[in-house]
């Protein structure tokens, strides 16, 4: 029931957009679908959406490995450093760009940039697959005479397809509701259509429309994932053996992979970290009102710390249910929870506007209303990860725990969440993470008077005045920093030398 009530909140939207859809009519549906303008958009998204999760995937997938598997010098520092981007919002990465390299634009410029924005999203639940897996598997390959290569395409890469394809949808869900990044380099897609026509002139069925084609392409990113996972078991039936991997030596590989992951440090870091100082220090539009910044930040700082537990402990019965009951009434339940994530946030608070002025009037211009539209947005970061660790979490503890006389909910509490606290923790890392840099239902759903860092610095870069908007964004970063940095933590502690 608690999972149902989830999936419940998080289809608010997705009943807004469609009942709207309805209540047009299939004639005005086809003359405002059915047009030139629909196919380029869609052209866009979808070689934008293919191309990212294809580059996200490699490099995501070929990094984990480097530092889980290899002996790659300087492990440790390697992997905060491609688990940083995470803290750099993807439009304040486009900002980054476009200040300094104002040809970065396009659809060159736009592939580039949001990849080096979202790979951590593929790196982070692969690496941690790979830190789970019983490296007796690895071993019988190696013992029936398959290579390395062999092994990891055999062995390897089929265990790691749920963390794979859970980080891939998320990669294609961000991007299909992707805004800030992408009109800054001006390449417009389903998202910035749908913004330019409620910032225009309030367009509401030419948009809602667009929004019908962005649920759609949800629907068959949400079927194709769910095709590709299948329904195999990755936990273990045993206990197996706790003990390192032995780690494969580069060789003359080693100054070439230095020379890569040196390189996409610099694109990912090196650049918008290197603009945000350049802007600080010589931008003509820097002066700036500390407080207003301090007041910002503490507005930024409180609201993703609610998001972040609610979103996560929401999150729970519907990974436990999707996991450990497997069936048609659970896959539903988990497949609804994505459908926020695909859609803008201005549909989202527009939905959430709608429904609540008809439904509880008194909640229009609150905290919970504002915290609601985060907790549909980011559910799937929670889920996913909760998923994943729920997924190698062996169900025959606690089978073992109600067979000493736990109740289920003392199973859950004394067995179940301390096996995927790193689950947990990640979950809430990556929606703090969003909270922070969230701006278009911000815009709409925060009460009157409420400013958060990404509102404050949208309002000033959006006028082009860099060095005002320079401060907000580098406050971002820093307040993103420690959560960014509580998802290496697992890693560190499991990086054996």
């Amino acid at each position: 029931m608690a999972a149902v009530v989830v999936a419940v909140l998080a289809l608010l939207p997705l009943g807004f957009v469609t009942g709207y859809t309805i209540s047009v009519g299939w004639t005005e549906v086809q003359r405002l679908v059915l047009r030139p303008r629909t196919g380029e958009l869609l052209w866009n998204t979808v070689r934008l959406t293919g191309g990212c999760v294809l580059l996200c995937a490699a490099i995501g997938t070929g990094a984990a490995w480097l530092i889980e598997r290899s002996a790659l010098p300087g492990r440790r520092l390697w992997h905060v450093v491609l688990v940083a981007p995470l803290a750099i919002p993807a439009f304040v990465n486009s900002y980054g760009w476009v200040s300094l390299l104002p040809q970065a634009t396009g659809y060159t410029g736009a592939l580039l940039i949001v990849t080096l924005s979202y790979f951590p999203f593929v790196y982070l639940p692969v690496a941690a697959s790979l830190r789970g897996l019983d490296p007796a598997l690895e071993e019988v390959s190696y013992a029936l005479g398959h290579g390395a290569w062999r092994t990891f395409w055999r062995v390897v890469l089929p265990q790691l397809k749920p963390a794979l394809l859970g980080g891939c949808l998320l990669v294609a869900l961000h991007l299909l509701a992707e805004f800030g990044a992408l009109q800054m380099l001006r390449f417009p897609t389903f998202t910035t259509a749908i913004y330019d026509q409620y910032q225009s002139s309030y367009n509401g069925p030419a948009a809602n429309m667009l929004a019908t084609v962005l649920v759609l392409c949800c629907l068959l990113l949400l079927v194709a994932e769910l095709r590709l996972r299948g329904r195999a078991r990755y936990a273990r039936i045993g206990t197996g053996v706790a003990r390192p991997v032995p780690r494969v030596r580069l060789g003359w590989w080693t100054s070439p992979v230095l020379l890569g992951l040196g390189l996409l440090a610099a694109l990912a870091l090196a650049v918008p970290v290197g603009s945000l100082g350049y802007w600080l220090v010589t931008g003509a539009s820097t002066d700036f009102d500390p407080g207003e910044l301090v007041t910002a930040a503490a507005s930024s700082l409180s609201l993703s710390a609610i998001a972040a537990v609610s979103t996560v402990v929401l999150a729970v019965p519907v990974g436990w249910l999707a996991v450990r009951h497997r069936g048609w009434l659970s896959t539903i339940v988990e497949r609804s929870t994505y459908f926020g994530n695909a859609l803008p946030g201005i549909v989202v608070a527009l939905a959430l506007v709608t429904i609540g002025i008809r439904a509880a009037p008194g909640l229009y211009q609150t905290t919970a209303m504002l915290v609601a539209g985060y907790v549909i947005l980011f559910l799937p970061r929670a889920v996913v990860n909760v998923r994943a660790a729920l997924a190698q979490a062996p169900p025959v503890l606690d089978d073992v725990a109600h067979s000493l006389g736990l109740s289920r909910l003392a199973t859950l509490r004394r067995v179940t969440l301390p096996l995927i606290a790193p689950g947990l923790g990640a979950g809430a890392a990556l929606v703090f993470i969003a909270t922070v840099t969230e701006l278009t239902a911000t815009l709409l759903l925060a009460p009157t008077g409420t400013q958060t860092l990404a509102t404050q610095f949208w309002s000033h870069s959006d006028s082009i005045a860099y060095g005002a908007a320079a401060p907000y964004a580098a406050a971002m970063v820093l307040l993103s920093a420690p959560a960014a940095l509580l998802l290496t933590r697992d890693a560190s502690r499991s990086t054996h030398p």
